[in-house]
Protein backbone atom coordinates (compact mmCIF):
# COMPACT_ATOMS: atom_id res chain seq x y z
CA UNK A 1 0.00 0.00 0.00
CA UNK A 2 1.33 3.18 -1.07
CA UNK A 3 -0.46 6.86 -0.49
CA UNK A 4 -0.14 10.41 -0.97
CA UNK A 5 -2.51 12.76 0.81
CA UNK A 6 -3.85 15.22 -1.05
CA UNK A 7 -5.80 16.68 1.99
CA UNK A 8 -6.78 20.77 0.40
CA UNK A 9 -10.57 20.14 0.92
CA UNK A 10 -11.34 20.90 -2.53
CA UNK A 11 -13.96 19.10 -4.84
CA UNK A 12 -12.57 16.91 -7.35
CA UNK A 13 -13.64 17.82 -11.00
CA UNK A 14 -14.01 14.02 -11.87
CA UNK A 15 -16.84 12.27 -10.76
CA UNK A 16 -16.13 9.20 -8.53
CA UNK A 17 -18.06 6.77 -10.61
CA UNK A 18 -15.78 7.38 -13.57
CA UNK A 19 -12.98 5.75 -11.07
CA UNK A 20 -15.00 2.68 -11.29
CA UNK A 21 -15.58 2.76 -15.08
CA UNK A 22 -11.88 3.54 -15.55
CA UNK A 23 -11.00 0.42 -13.35
CA UNK A 24 -13.42 -1.59 -14.98
CA UNK A 25 -12.18 -0.65 -18.57
CA UNK A 26 -8.37 -1.16 -17.94
CA UNK A 27 -9.77 -4.66 -16.09
CA UNK A 28 -12.25 -5.80 -19.12
CA UNK A 29 -9.23 -5.25 -21.96
CA UNK A 30 -7.01 -7.62 -20.04
CA UNK A 31 -9.37 -9.87 -18.43
CA UNK A 32 -11.86 -11.89 -21.13
CA UNK A 33 -13.44 -13.18 -17.63
CA UNK A 34 -14.69 -9.97 -16.35
CA UNK A 35 -18.70 -8.94 -16.84
CA UNK A 36 -20.85 -5.78 -15.31
CA UNK A 37 -24.14 -5.87 -15.10
CA UNK A 38 -26.57 -3.04 -14.26
CA UNK A 39 -30.50 -2.70 -13.67
CA UNK A 40 -31.14 0.24 -15.98
CA UNK A 41 -28.82 3.10 -14.52
CA UNK A 42 -26.21 3.23 -17.13
CA UNK A 43 -26.48 6.36 -17.43
CA UNK A 44 -26.44 6.86 -14.15
CA UNK A 45 -22.66 5.60 -13.41
CA UNK A 46 -21.44 5.84 -16.86
CA UNK A 47 -20.98 2.43 -17.45
CA UNK A 48 -22.77 2.71 -21.00
CA UNK A 49 -19.24 3.59 -21.61
CA UNK A 50 -18.23 -0.28 -20.54
CA UNK A 51 -21.40 -1.67 -23.04
CA UNK A 52 -19.73 0.48 -25.72
CA UNK A 53 -16.46 -0.92 -25.75
CA UNK A 54 -17.88 -4.32 -24.62
CA UNK A 55 -21.51 -4.90 -25.56
CA UNK A 56 -21.14 -8.68 -24.99
CA UNK A 57 -20.16 -8.15 -21.24
CA UNK A 58 -21.91 -5.18 -20.06
CA UNK A 59 -25.29 -5.69 -19.27
CA UNK A 60 -28.43 -4.37 -18.55
CA UNK A 61 -30.80 -6.26 -16.50
CA UNK A 62 -33.20 -3.47 -16.20
CA UNK A 63 -35.22 -2.65 -13.57
CA UNK A 64 -35.67 -6.32 -11.85
CA UNK A 65 -32.28 -5.72 -8.92
CA UNK A 66 -33.25 -9.70 -7.32
CA UNK A 67 -33.11 -10.98 -11.30
CA UNK A 68 -29.91 -9.07 -11.56
CA UNK A 69 -28.08 -10.55 -8.51
CA UNK A 70 -29.51 -13.87 -9.78
CA UNK A 71 -28.06 -13.25 -13.04
CA UNK A 72 -25.04 -12.30 -11.82
CA UNK A 73 -24.29 -15.34 -9.48
CA UNK A 74 -24.99 -17.64 -12.03
CA UNK A 75 -22.46 -15.98 -14.78
CA UNK A 76 -19.98 -16.44 -11.96
CA UNK A 77 -21.16 -19.66 -11.10
CA UNK A 78 -19.73 -20.95 -15.11
CA UNK A 79 -16.34 -18.99 -13.99
CA UNK A 80 -16.69 -15.32 -14.30
CA UNK A 81 -15.81 -12.47 -12.46
CA UNK A 82 -18.84 -10.21 -11.79
CA UNK A 83 -20.18 -6.59 -10.69
CA UNK A 84 -23.68 -6.17 -10.40
CA UNK A 85 -24.58 -2.22 -9.87
CA UNK A 86 -27.49 -0.26 -8.60
CA UNK A 87 -28.53 2.48 -6.45
CA UNK A 88 -27.40 1.39 -2.69
CA UNK A 89 -30.91 1.61 -1.48
CA UNK A 90 -31.75 -1.56 -3.64
CA UNK A 91 -28.48 -3.18 -4.18
CA UNK A 92 -28.88 -4.22 -0.54
CA UNK A 93 -32.21 -3.80 0.46
CA UNK A 94 -33.74 -5.78 -2.45
CA UNK A 95 -31.33 -7.87 -3.69
CA UNK A 96 -29.99 -9.00 0.15
CA UNK A 97 -31.44 -12.89 0.15
CA UNK A 98 -30.24 -13.04 -3.14
CA UNK A 99 -26.75 -11.77 -2.64
CA UNK A 100 -26.48 -14.31 0.80
CA UNK A 101 -27.55 -17.37 -0.93
CA UNK A 102 -26.75 -17.07 -4.47
CA UNK A 103 -23.31 -14.91 -4.25
CA UNK A 104 -22.19 -15.48 -0.19
CA UNK A 105 -23.20 -19.44 0.41
CA UNK A 106 -22.23 -20.18 -2.92
CA UNK A 107 -18.63 -18.42 -2.47
CA UNK A 108 -18.83 -16.56 -5.72
CA UNK A 109 -16.68 -13.35 -6.62
CA UNK A 110 -19.82 -11.04 -7.46
CA UNK A 111 -19.02 -7.73 -6.32
CA UNK A 112 -21.81 -5.67 -5.55
CA UNK A 113 -21.78 -1.48 -6.25
CA UNK A 114 -24.08 0.74 -4.21
CA UNK A 115 -24.27 4.37 -5.64
CA UNK A 116 -25.49 7.13 -4.00
CA UNK A 117 -24.82 5.68 -0.22
CA UNK A 118 -26.70 7.62 2.95
CA UNK A 119 -26.70 11.32 2.56
CA UNK A 120 -25.08 11.34 -1.15
CA UNK A 121 -28.64 10.36 -2.21
CA UNK A 122 -29.26 13.65 -1.58
CA UNK A 123 -32.66 14.59 -3.69
CA UNK A 124 -33.71 11.34 -4.09
CA UNK A 125 -35.10 11.28 -0.69
CA UNK A 126 -35.67 8.52 2.25
CA UNK A 127 -36.73 6.00 -0.17
CA UNK A 128 -33.20 6.05 -1.53
CA UNK A 129 -31.28 6.93 1.18
CA UNK A 130 -29.28 3.62 2.23
CA UNK A 131 -28.40 4.02 5.96
CA UNK A 132 -27.79 0.08 6.83
CA UNK A 133 -26.73 -0.88 3.23
CA UNK A 134 -23.04 -2.04 4.93
CA UNK A 135 -24.89 -3.64 7.35
CA UNK A 136 -26.83 -6.01 5.63
CA UNK A 137 -23.55 -7.22 4.00
CA UNK A 138 -21.63 -7.77 6.89
CA UNK A 139 -23.71 -10.33 8.05
CA UNK A 140 -22.68 -12.32 4.90
CA UNK A 141 -19.54 -14.37 6.35
CA UNK A 142 -17.34 -14.04 3.80
CA UNK A 143 -18.06 -10.91 2.40
CA UNK A 144 -16.04 -7.78 1.93
CA UNK A 145 -17.54 -4.68 2.83
CA UNK A 146 -16.23 -1.70 1.62
CA UNK A 147 -17.00 2.80 2.05
CA UNK A 148 -14.40 4.19 -0.52
CA UNK A 149 -13.97 7.76 -0.04
CA UNK A 150 -12.61 9.37 -3.73
CA UNK A 151 -11.52 8.63 -6.76
CA UNK A 152 -7.91 7.05 -6.69
CA UNK A 153 -9.46 5.15 -3.75
CA UNK A 154 -12.28 3.52 -5.87
CA UNK A 155 -10.46 2.87 -8.84
CA UNK A 156 -7.51 1.31 -6.35
CA UNK A 157 -10.01 -1.17 -4.57
CA UNK A 158 -11.83 -1.87 -7.76
CA UNK A 159 -9.12 -3.87 -9.01
CA UNK A 160 -8.08 -5.20 -5.90
CA UNK A 161 -11.91 -6.93 -5.09
CA UNK A 162 -11.50 -8.24 -8.82
CA UNK A 163 -8.37 -10.39 -7.52
CA UNK A 164 -9.91 -11.07 -4.42
CA UNK A 165 -12.34 -14.24 -5.26
CA UNK A 166 -14.76 -13.24 -2.45
CA UNK A 167 -18.73 -11.80 -2.65
CA UNK A 168 -18.35 -8.19 -1.30
CA UNK A 169 -20.33 -4.96 -1.40
CA UNK A 170 -18.37 -1.46 -2.05
CA UNK A 171 -20.46 2.14 -2.01
CA UNK A 172 -19.78 4.19 -3.91
CA UNK A 173 -20.06 8.46 -4.52
CA UNK A 174 -21.25 9.46 -7.81
CA UNK A 175 -19.77 12.54 -7.74
CA UNK A 176 -19.53 15.84 -5.74
CA UNK A 177 -16.81 14.55 -3.39
CA UNK A 178 -13.41 15.98 -2.25
CA UNK A 179 -10.19 14.75 -3.38
CA UNK A 180 -8.32 13.02 -0.07
CA UNK A 181 -5.65 11.09 -2.21
CA UNK A 182 -2.93 12.29 -5.04
CA UNK A 183 -3.18 10.04 -8.35
CA UNK A 184 -1.09 6.68 -8.38
CA UNK A 185 -1.90 6.30 -4.54
CA UNK A 186 -2.97 2.31 -3.66
CA UNK A 187 -5.17 0.43 -1.24
CA UNK A 188 -5.12 -2.89 0.37
CA UNK A 189 -8.72 -4.51 1.27
CA UNK A 190 -8.24 -5.03 5.33
CA UNK A 191 -6.20 -1.85 5.83
CA UNK A 192 -7.21 1.26 7.43
CA UNK A 193 -4.67 4.65 6.23
CA UNK A 194 -3.50 7.25 9.09
CA UNK A 195 -3.52 10.29 7.54
CA UNK A 196 -3.09 12.50 10.33
CA UNK A 197 -0.99 11.15 13.39
CA UNK A 198 -1.95 11.96 17.39
CA UNK A 199 -1.89 11.20 21.22
CA UNK A 200 -4.46 12.46 22.72
CA UNK A 201 -7.50 10.71 20.68
CA UNK A 202 -8.22 8.82 17.66
CA UNK A 203 -10.91 9.80 14.56
CA UNK A 204 -11.80 6.70 12.28
CA UNK A 205 -13.66 7.71 9.28
CA UNK A 206 -14.31 6.45 5.95
CA UNK A 207 -16.42 8.12 2.66
CA UNK A 208 -17.62 11.45 2.50
CA UNK A 209 -16.62 11.63 6.57
CA UNK A 210 -12.81 11.39 5.84
CA UNK A 211 -12.90 14.89 4.67
CA UNK A 212 -14.90 16.10 7.97
CA UNK A 213 -12.23 14.01 9.99
CA UNK A 214 -9.76 15.79 8.71
CA UNK A 215 -11.18 19.30 8.90
CA UNK A 216 -11.74 18.29 12.44
CA UNK A 217 -8.04 17.59 13.23
CA UNK A 218 -7.69 21.52 12.25
CA UNK A 219 -9.70 22.48 14.29
CA UNK A 220 -9.10 20.39 17.30
CA UNK A 221 -5.44 21.39 17.17
CA UNK A 222 -6.03 25.17 17.24
CA UNK A 223 -7.65 23.89 20.86
CA UNK A 224 -3.84 22.04 21.51
CA UNK A 225 -5.78 18.84 21.27
CA UNK A 226 -3.48 15.84 19.02
CA UNK A 227 -5.53 13.70 16.87
CA UNK A 228 -4.86 11.17 15.02
CA UNK A 229 -6.84 10.76 11.97
CA UNK A 230 -7.50 7.09 10.15
CA UNK A 231 -9.19 6.34 6.61
CA UNK A 232 -11.19 2.91 7.46
CA UNK A 233 -12.12 2.47 4.31
CA UNK A 234 -12.56 -1.36 4.82
CA UNK A 235 -15.08 -2.06 7.16
CA UNK A 236 -15.18 -5.52 6.45
CA UNK A 237 -12.72 -7.24 7.75
CA UNK A 238 -11.58 -4.59 9.67
CA UNK A 239 -8.36 -3.88 10.32
CA UNK A 240 -7.87 -4.54 13.69
CA UNK A 241 -4.80 -4.35 14.95
CA UNK A 242 -4.43 -0.67 13.30
CA UNK A 243 -7.64 -0.30 16.08
CA UNK A 244 -6.09 -1.27 18.68
CA UNK A 245 -2.80 0.13 18.68
CA UNK A 246 -4.69 3.62 18.01
CA UNK A 247 -7.07 2.85 21.56
CA UNK A 248 -3.61 1.62 23.14
CA UNK A 249 -1.81 4.71 22.28
CA UNK A 250 -4.28 7.45 22.15
CA UNK A 251 -6.52 6.08 25.15
CA UNK A 252 -10.02 6.79 23.49
CA UNK A 253 -11.80 6.78 19.99
CA UNK A 254 -13.98 8.69 17.77
CA UNK A 255 -15.96 6.93 14.65
CA UNK A 256 -17.39 8.54 11.55
CA UNK A 257 -19.64 7.36 9.34
CA UNK A 258 -22.36 7.94 6.72
CA UNK A 259 -24.65 4.99 8.25
CA UNK A 260 -26.46 4.09 11.49
CA UNK A 261 -23.81 3.79 13.99
CA UNK A 262 -25.94 0.88 15.25
CA UNK A 263 -24.64 -1.64 13.17
CA UNK A 264 -22.15 -0.07 10.95
CA UNK A 265 -18.32 1.11 11.50
CA UNK A 266 -18.74 2.89 14.63
CA UNK A 267 -20.85 -1.02 15.68
CA UNK A 268 -17.58 -2.69 14.41
CA UNK A 269 -15.12 -0.88 16.27
CA UNK A 270 -17.10 -1.00 19.55
CA UNK A 271 -17.38 -4.69 19.40
CA UNK A 272 -13.82 -4.83 18.80
CA UNK A 273 -13.32 -2.34 21.74
CA UNK A 274 -14.95 -4.19 24.21
CA UNK A 275 -13.52 -7.85 23.57
CA UNK A 276 -9.83 -6.38 23.26
CA UNK A 277 -9.29 -2.86 25.10
CA UNK A 278 -11.85 -0.54 26.54
CA UNK A 279 -11.52 2.43 25.98
CA UNK A 280 -13.75 5.63 25.46
CA UNK A 281 -15.92 5.78 22.48
CA UNK A 282 -17.92 8.42 20.46
CA UNK A 283 -19.73 7.48 17.59
CA UNK A 284 -20.74 10.26 14.59
CA UNK A 285 -22.90 9.08 12.03
CA UNK A 286 -26.96 8.49 11.66
CA UNK A 287 -28.44 8.16 15.19
CA UNK A 288 -31.84 5.93 14.23
CA UNK A 289 -33.48 7.97 11.87
CA UNK A 290 -34.99 7.17 8.09
CA UNK A 291 -33.38 9.62 5.20
CA UNK A 292 -35.19 12.56 3.81
CA UNK A 293 -35.29 14.92 0.69
CA UNK A 294 -32.57 17.58 0.41
CA UNK A 295 -29.42 18.73 -0.68
CA UNK A 296 -25.92 16.83 0.98
CA UNK A 297 -25.09 20.24 2.96
CA UNK A 298 -28.22 20.34 4.45
CA UNK A 299 -28.62 16.41 5.03
CA UNK A 300 -24.62 16.27 6.54
CA UNK A 301 -25.70 19.25 8.99
CA UNK A 302 -29.56 17.46 9.99
CA UNK A 303 -27.48 14.45 10.94
CA UNK A 304 -24.56 15.60 12.46
CA UNK A 305 -21.84 14.39 10.41
CA UNK A 306 -20.19 17.58 9.94
CA UNK A 307 -16.31 18.64 11.14
CA UNK A 308 -17.37 20.29 14.05
CA UNK A 309 -19.54 17.16 15.41
CA UNK A 310 -16.76 15.44 15.06
CA UNK A 311 -14.83 17.89 16.58
CA UNK A 312 -17.33 17.69 19.96
CA UNK A 313 -17.43 14.20 19.94
CA UNK A 314 -13.09 14.41 20.15
CA UNK A 315 -14.02 16.28 23.26
CA UNK A 316 -16.23 14.33 24.86
CA UNK A 317 -14.01 11.23 24.32
CA UNK A 318 -11.42 12.91 26.09
CA UNK A 319 -12.98 14.20 28.96
CA UNK A 320 -14.21 10.93 29.00
CA UNK A 321 -10.61 8.90 28.81
CA UNK A 322 -9.43 12.09 31.84
CA UNK A 323 -12.44 10.99 34.14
Amino acid sequence: MSVTLIGKHEKDSRANRDGYVEAMLEMMAENEKLVHVDCDLMGCINTGKLREAYPARALNAGIAEQNAMGVAAGMAATGLTVFVHSFGCFASRRMFDQAFLSAGYSELPVHVIGSDPGVTAAFNGATHMPFEDCALYMTIPNAVVIDSCDFVQTKSLIKKLAACGQPSYMRLIRKGFTTIYADGSEFEIGKGIVLRDGTDVTVIASGILVDEALKAQEMLVRDGISTRVIDMPTWKPLDEALILRAAAETGCLVTAENHQISCGLGAAVSGLLTEKCLVPLERIGIQNRFGQVGPQDFLMREYHLMAEDIAAAARKAIARKKN
